[in-house]
């Protein structure tokens, strides 16, 4: 797209009151992810018993023919499940305030319908639904959430697009074009699959990336990508956080691969712990990847992050709130939350155990009052909210946080 024909993503007057960059364009108009919050959302959690094709533990325990325990987990932070119509019981000691030790099933299609009516209460636009390799044996599972997602999506009014993640999919460069063919395109004729420019979104993550489980080569990205585009398709990458320089994390030369697509959003997760963290990649690395993206016409959608409740992340919201002010200054056109329901690596924003009371009894894992503060368990859920109003300018732009931890 021809620099001519960009758009004012605010009016420069609009933008000077609000403190925001006068330099802000946009490659598009507002759409389903331009001007929006998406959400990563992994729905990759079953239980024995759900009705699940998979028919165990998944994503619950590392043996999932076994359920969860401390020496069976694949969890660090512990879900409130008090919203949950059905929960199943669990091989962990009973919570700190004597209740039995329960997770929900992703299968239940309750589960994804209370997932986004927190969506639709806490001002997340869109759900980026991850999908991997299918053609093993989660496949049936994942077709399943599919359906289950587009369901909930159109209940509560929310927009949701498939994310293909490329990690360790062996025959991707044909898998994944069969799967949008036979399957994944049909999701496009729901009022709630999200469309940008009029065309249909799908996000492609992992392209890039300098990891043995996604050794790529340039030219097989490139093929794909342009297929998508081909199909008619609006195309995200989800690439490396160091992907304009080609290092780090990045492998060299795959700039014509991230250039080739519509809207570029790089990774973050376990990139930043602290303040300073956020406002080095502010500095010198926001700033530089929306450059690049508006002499390219590409849209800039960068990570937010709440940061590893586990490991101490969090500044009971600060952290995440930094992220919201540093990318809302720079202009971007849009963000993604890294993740919703991602109890796996602690970065997840759906409700959370609020106290040691809502956590299995000697388990050592983090509630969310873990610094001292105390928080409830939504807090990130209208930590998210509020801090898509400062991006929309529905709310001012401040480095203070407004958001009270506990509501």
């Amino acid at each position: 797209m021809k620099l001519t024909r960009r758009t004012l993503l605010a009016t420069t007057a609009a933008a000077a009151l609000a403190g925001r960059s006068q330099l802000s364009f946009a490659a598009s108009p507002p759409g389903d992810v331009v001007g929006k919050i998406t959400v990563g959302y992994q729905g990759w959690f079953a239980c024995p018993g759900d009705g699940a094709p998979i028919n165990g533990w998944w994503h619950w325990s590392s043996n999932w023919g076994q359920p969860p325990s401390p020496t069976n987990t694949a969890i660090v932070s512990w879900p409130d499940v008090r919203d949950f119509g059905s929960t199943y019981q669990t091989a962990y000691a009973n919570l700190g305030n004597g209740q039995a030790a329960k997770l929900f099933s992703s299968y239940d299609q309750q589960t994804v319908n209370t997932h986004f009516q927190w969506m639709q209460q806490n001002g997340c636009d869109t759900a980026a639904l991850q999908r991997f390799n299918p053609t093993g044996g989660e496949g049936p599972t994942r077709d399943a959430m599919a359906a289950k997602v587009r369901q909930a999506a159109e209940q509560y009014g929310r927009k949701f697009y498939i994310m293909y993640d490329a990690t360790g999919w062996t025959n991707m460069q044909s898998e994944m074009k069969a799967d949008w063919t036979a399957k994944m395109s049909a999701y496009t004729s729901s009022p709630a699959y999200a469309r940008q420019n009029g065309k249909p979104v799908v996000c492609i993550w992992g392209f890039g990336f300098d990891e043995a489980n996604k050794d790529f080569p340039a030219s097989v990205c490139l093929d794909v990508v342009n297929w998508f585009k081909g199909q008619g398709c609006y195309v995200i990458g989800g690439v490396p956080t160091h992907w304009l320089p080609g290092n780090e994390d990045s492998r060299p030369g795959y700039l014509d691969v991230y250039h080739a697509f519509n809207m570029i959003s790089p990774w973050m997760v376990g990139r930043i712990s602290d303040l300073a963290g956020a406002d080095h990649y502010y500095n010198n690395v926001n700033q530089q990847d929306q450059a690049d993206c508006n002499a390219h016409g590409i849209d800039y959608q960068p990570c937010v992050i709440p940061g590893d409740l586990q490991s101490g992340h969090r500044l009971h919201g600060e952290l995440m709130w930094r992220q919201f002010y540093n990318l809302t200054r720079v202009g971007v056109q849009g963000m993604y939350i890294s993740m919703f329901d991602e109890f796996n690596e602690g970065n997840q924003i759906a409700k959370t155990a609020e106290s040691g009371s809502w956590v299995p009894a000697g388990s050592n894992i983090r509630a969310l009052d873990e610094d001292g503060t105390a928080c409830s368990s939504d807090y990130y859920l209208r930590l998210t909210n509020d801090g898509g109003r400062m991006f929309k300018g529905q709310a001012p732009l401040t480095s203070v946080r407004p958001t009270p931890p506990r509501g």
